[in-house]
């Protein structure tokens, strides 16, 4: 009875394998992930013999046709037998490499429902004997980040729906084998490649395509992401902007600094003002309808892209309503290139370099100090009982001069994962990487690094080299959270989408990526302080000096 049972059970499962009716979006989406593996692994498409993009335009109208999940695996296999035969290699694994494998994952070569045992035996095969010689599509920099090679560009043609899926494809399988932060994603990748290809399909023109490709760069979760192009959307005309700088608290705008004092009297605009509405949206109907259009790792980075989101544009206006103390206002105000039309203005309030407060305490703007010019501030800063490096700007590559004066002894501050080109979705850790000398001189006063959304990459980075100082205290609050070089991958020859392009940990493997650095101190303006022009988070850092808590 048993025997029998299990003999209808085999002949059931193999007349549903047969029958079931397979959708499109099922039959794309596996056909895309063989497609990007054979890309990568397979040793007669590796090596660049193919033209790969060629080869899936010829199986596109057979994956179309394919009614079940058994005419669908054949097809592929019957592809997969025509690039020629894969020999067997006595392929040794490297012992001495420390893996980290939390982005690998070829399950699916088992678990797709559209792929027979006789396929998921196929390309079982390949990855045991995958290719081994130079990359064809792909290399890496000496820090271990991505560039293409040998893709070709110039024909596409974004009406053609090959076309548009080919660009998907070669996109979703770079970020599947190449970005360091999969695992870290808030929808798992398939998911997104699930959920993005009906918009790459039934896309009705070139803005709408390039829109989808924004919306696919945004699911990284990443501050370094985008999708950079120049479209018919801005008429051929350039980006402009207010003349302030804003930040988002309490889901409402705050004016925080005055880039024209010129446009900004002419507008009546002033430090402090709240702004509630802007063209006709509320700031909070803003923040929730651009999720899917502004590239971030955390809340605090959305927020701050969202806002040049807003305050940039290609338009010749823009509708502000908002309030001044207790008295609402509503206005029309003329974008215009500031950076242009009044550089002076804006050279004439770039900060100092490097200066004293109270007399005792240095301060270092980081976003403008040179290598050069760090042992004549050492020099001048050496007696203070404190130094405060302001890292809420882009600094200069001047950390691991500034940990020489700092740091009594080496120490280890980070360590990377960088992609394994010789298989594919592994990444492998470096060692750590070392701060500082062995200086029996070093500063003995405080060190106050401070932080907040505007700190991303190498200023992430830098923090965490200053962190390493014998007494350091990071102030402030969550910093971007897109730490480690930017991979910048061109989609055509006119547009990139870069990434953050390798995997950057504390020593012990902590994650910066998405947290960012976490502040010992957490501090955040008010719209109090903003008005009354108040750097809160640099007057917390004086009291901390001061009276050390």
């Amino acid at each position: 009875m048993n025997k029998k049972i299990l003999i209808l059970f085999v002949l059931y499962f193999q007349i549903g394998f047969s029958n079931n009716k397979i959708t499109e979006t099922q039959k794309l989406f596996t056909t895309a992930k063989v497609w990007g593996f054979l890309k990568y692994y397979h040793p007669n498409v590796a090596n660049g013999s193919k033209d790969w993009d060629e080869e899936l335009f010829k199986i596109m109208p057979k994956v179309k046709k394919a009614q079940s999940e058994e005419t669908y695996s054949k097809v592929i296999e019957d592809w997969i037998i025509t690039l020629g035969e894969v020999d067997k290699k006595s392929i040794v694994e490297g012992a001495k490499e420390d893996y980290f494998d939390k982005n690998f994952n070829l399950s699916w070569i088992n678990n797709d429902l559209l792929i027979s045992k006789s396929l998921s035996k196929r390309l079982r095969f390949i990855e045991e004997n995958r290719y081994h010689g130079a990359p064809f599509y792909i290399d890496t920099t000496g820090a271990g980040n991505i560039f293409l090679k040998n893709e070709k560009f110039s024909d596409l043609n974004w009406s053609d729906e090959n076309y548009r899926l080919l660009t998907l494809f070669r996109y979703w399988n770079i970020i599947e084998y190449f970005f360091p932060y999969k695992y870290l994603m808030d929808n798992s990748w398939d998911k997104t490649l699930q959920d993005m290809l009906p918009d790459f399909v039934l896309t009705k023109s070139e803005d709408d395509f390039k829109v989808a490709m924004h919306k696919l760069t945004v699911r990284l979760n990443d501050s370094h992401s985008s999708f950079y192009y120049s479209t018919s959307q801005t008429n051929g005309k350039t980006r402009r902007f207010l003349p302030v700088k804003c930040v988002v608290i309490d889901k409402e705008m705050v004016v925080s600094e005055i880039m024209s004092d010129t446009l900004a009297k002419l507008n009546d605009i002033q430090i402090g003002d709240v702004i509630t509405k802007v063209n006709n949206k509320t700031i909070e109907q803003i923040i929730t309808e651009k999720r899917d259009l502004v590239s971030a790792s955390n809340e605090a980075s959305y927020l701050r892209n969202l806002v040049f989101e807003i305050t940039t544009g290609y338009k010749d206006s823009i509708d502000l309503e908002g309030r001044r103390n207790s008295a609402v206002f509503k206005k029309v105000i003329q974008w215009t290139d500031y950076n242009k039309s009044h550089s002076n203005e804006l050279k004439r309030k770039k900060s100092e370099k490097y200066k004293l407060i109270d007399d005792n305490i240095g301060y270092v703007y980081m976003g403008k100090i040179y290598e050069k010019e760090v042992p004549e501030m050492m020099s001048k800063l050496n007696s203070t009982k404190a130094i405060i490096l302001d890292m809420r700007d882009y600094p200069n590559g001047t950390n691991f001069e500034i940990a020489k004066y700092l740091n009594s002894d080496v120490k280890p501050f980070v360590k990377y994962t960088k992609p394994d080109l010789s298989y594919p979705g592994r990444f492998i850790w470096s060692k750590p990487r070392l701060c500082g000398t062995k200086n029996a001189n070093s500063y003995k006063g405080k060190i106050v690094v401070l932080v907040n959304e505007l700190s991303q990459s190498q200023s992430e980075w830098a923090t965490m080299c200053f962190q390493t100082a014998d007494n350091a205290t990071v102030i402030g609050s969550q910093t971007a959270g897109a730490d480690g070089n930017t991979s910048s991958i061109n989609i055509t020859n006119k547009h990139e989408a870069p990434f953050s392009g390798i995997g950057v940990y504390y020593p012990d493997g902590t994650e910066t990526q998405r947290v960012g650095i976490i502040p010992d101190i957490i501090v955040k303006p008010t719209v109090l302080g903003i008005q009354n022009k108040k750097d809160e988070v640099l007057e917390r850092a004086v009291l901390f000096i001061n009276e050390g808590k």
